[in-house]
């Protein structure tokens, strides 16, 4: 019994001692790991650019020939628009030619409106009378074509006597008949003198604004060939890497 007793007091103490010591060698290496500060593995590795290394000359050659090639199509957009505005310019001065014609070819037609209430003057039906007539008519119709009046179709049909031409009618109502051609010719000149003009328009309005988009891409294309505008681009991003790379935090325990 007693060596039992003696042999408990002497090995107690003495484990006591070992894990004391084991307890203060786990928290040593504890507080060493946590205060030890940690790059990131990621950060570890070298940066590397996933775009491929260009030349800066080539690079500025590049921009400097898109540059110029720009510059030359917004030239020429921009004398494009200048002829399509003079092309509109020139449809709308036919425009208001045709409208002032048909004009007064209406008031023209218009002043036969009471002559035909009135009766024809009577005269002798004879084939000389008829003859007269319808060289009378031919004349008129030739006439007013050559003045630009009557259009040769129009000038067909009277030599044709066909659409209403009847040279058996009184040149009184020839006459009258005459005008209303004439003021209907007229009125389609003019209906396609509009036409004209808003198409020329239209072609004007496109060519202006392509002569503007490209007029704005060719300013930008020249912007970009600031000398000073590549190397600010590459000092910021190296600048940018660095502060990445240079960034620590505490190592991550477990």
């Amino acid at each position: 019994m007693n060596t039992v007793l003696y042999q408990f007091l002497v090995e107690v103490p003495t484990a006591a001692a070992i894990w004391s010591a084991l307890l203060v060698l786990a928290l040593t290496v504890l507080t060493v790991l946590v205060a030890r500060p940690e790059r990131d593995p990621a950060l570890d590795e070298p940066v590397v650019d996933p775009s491929p290394a260009v030349d800066p000359a080539t690079e500025l050659a590049d921009l400097r020939r898109y540059a110029e090639e720009v510059a030359v199509a917004a030239a020429g957009a921009a004398q494009t628009a200048r002829r399509r505005r003079d092309a509109w310019l020139t449809a709308q001065e036919e425009v208001d030619r045709a409208w002032t014609a048909y004009d007064e070819a209406e008031t023209a037609a218009r002043r036969f409106t009471g002559a035909a209430a009135l009766p024809a003057p009577r005269t002798p039906r004879t084939p000389a009378e008829y003859a007269g007539r319808e060289r009378w008519l031919h004349q008129a119709a030739v006439a007013a074509h050559w003045r630009g009046e009557l259009p040769v179709e129009r000038l067909r049909d009277v030599f044709a006597h066909r659409d209403g031409w009847d040279p058996r009618r009184h040149p009184v109502e020839q006459e009258a008949l005459l005008a209303r051609a004439v003021r209907d010719g007229r009125r389609d000149a003019y209906r396609a003198a509009a036409g004209r003009e808003r198409s020329a328009w239209r072609d004007a309005e496109l060519a202006a604004e392509a002569a503007r988009a490209l007029a704005v891409e060719a300013y930008a294309a020249a912007e970009r060939l600031r000398p000073a505008r590549l190397p600010a681009q590459r000092t910021a991003t190296a600048t940018a890497r660095t502060a990445l790379a240079a960034r620590w935090r505490p190592a991550r325990v477990g």
